[in-house]
Order: C-alpha cells, then structure tokens, then sequence
C-alpha cells in the first residue's frame, strides 16, 4: 500500500468515525427537543441537566475527533459547492433526511460558514468592549458578590440534603421496638387477669406479721379475683418455727 492509498483509507476512517458521533449528537438532540416539546410540563431541571450532559460528551468527543492526528489530513481538504440551483435536489433530500431540500444561495453560506453569524459576532464584540473597559475594582467587587451569593445559595442546599439525608436514615434505620396492642393486653392481664386460663392457681407468698409474730396464713388467691388493696390485720394463730436440724419422723 502506497502513500496515497494510506492517506485515503486515513481519511475515510476518519470521516466515518465523524458521521458516527454526528448521527448520535443528532439523535441526543431530536431526544432533547423531543422532550420540551412532549413533556415540558412534567419535565424538571435534572432531567434536562442530564440530557445536555449527553450533549456535551457528544460535542467533547467530536472535538477530540478533529483534533486527533489522525484527522491532520483533513485541514488540507476544501469543501465546497460544485452546483447552486433553486430546484429540489432528491439526493440532497435524502442525505439530509429533508431538512435541506436545495442547494441555494442563501442556505450555503450557513451550511459552510466557520465564523458566527454577523449579528452574534457582533454582540460577541460588544460584549468582549465591555469586559475589556470595565475597572479592576468594579470587577473585584462584582465577582465578590456573586461569589456572595453562590455561597449562600449553596449553604441552603446543603442544609437542606444534610436534614433530607437525616429523615431519610433515622426512617430507615430505626425500627418500631413495642406495640401498643400487646403493651394494652399485657397491662388488662396483670391487672384483671383478663386472657388467662381459668383454674390455675396462682402461687402468692404469705404475708409477713408484726416482728416476734409468727408468719400468717390465709386463703390463697385464685387468679382472676382482685386483691383487696386494704392491708390485711395479723392472724392470732401462732406457730412454732422448727430447727432446720431437726430429725425427720420418716428418716431411717
């Protein structure tokens, strides 16, 4: 393979790898207008953020394209119109997907042009005078303001994803530890025996007397029956307290 040869297998990568990141700029941008168009009353500003991100990558790569080595060769190449006529050019039609249906007069200057438009470069100048007159102190205290203002504008934003990520940790994190239904059913079955199984008695230490009184015995509760709240008066029924060493009747 000759020089020339590679020179044009160069070129035609390169022009290929062009068409492929202009068709998915062009797509990212009918997705874009699409939506404005479609949906701009349910659209928000991250979503629209999110597509012109997309935008930006497909420009960034494109610009990468052309300032690659590989596309060197093409700032030796001139394109321009062999033909300019009125009538619809079919083939014109069909490249452009009908968007440019001749090749006119007052359409090539835009197809071609590699400057602004004359009015916007015209503000562009008007704009860069004014930049170029404006004093260092006028500009100091104009950037201190603005900085001013981003800074406060970002501490609320701040604030408010730091309480947003608080809500959302304390609801995730902390879960309910009683309920109320049990708590309620336990307190009626400690107070009334209400839920407990009829005919089990309950086993209830005997009071205690006066001190030199011997320990009383009364009637033991049976569940379900309220304790009288009123202390109970000592019995006289006194009884001898045996020595723990004490030989059993029944022990050999």
């Amino acid at each position: 393979m000759n020089m020339q040869q590679r020179e044009e297998k160069q070129l035609e990568t390169t022009i290929q790898a062009i068409l492929n990141r202009v068709n998915d700029l062009k797509s990212a941008i009918q997705a874009l207008v699409s939506k404005l168009e479609n949906e701009y009353e349910t659209i928000n500003w991250p979503t629209f953020l999110d597509n012109y991100a997309i935008l930006s990558g497909h420009l960034t790569g494109l610009s990468k394209i052309l300032q690659a080595e590989l596309a060197a060769s093409l700032r030796s190449r001139i394109v321009l119109p062999l033909q300019l006529s009125c009538e619809r050019d079919e083939a014109l039609a069909r490249l452009s997907e009908g968007r440019v249906p001749a090749c006119t007069h007052d359409l090539v200057p835009d197809l071609l042009r590699t400057k602004p438009e004359p009015q916007a470069e015209q503000r562009l100048q008007q704009f860069n005078h004014k930049a170029s007159t404006l004093s260092y102190d006028t500009a100091q205290k104009q950037v201190a303001q603005f900085t001013k203002v981003v800074s406060h504008v970002w501490e609320i934003i701040s604030k408010g994803r730091e309480d947003w990520d608080g809500d959302s940790m304390r609801s995730a994190g902390m879960q309910p530890t009683h309920s109320m239904t049990d708590t309620h059913a336990l307190v009626t079955a400690v107070g009334t025996g209400k839920g407990l199984r009829p005919g089990i008695p309950s086993i209830v230490p005997s009071g205690v007397g006066a001190p030199g009184m011997g320990q009383s015995r009364g009637p033991a509760p049976q569940l379900g029956q309220a304790t009288p709240s009123l202390p109970k008066a000592p019995s006289a029924i006194k009884t001898n307290i045996k020595a723990a060493n004490q030989i059993h009747p029944y022990q050999r």
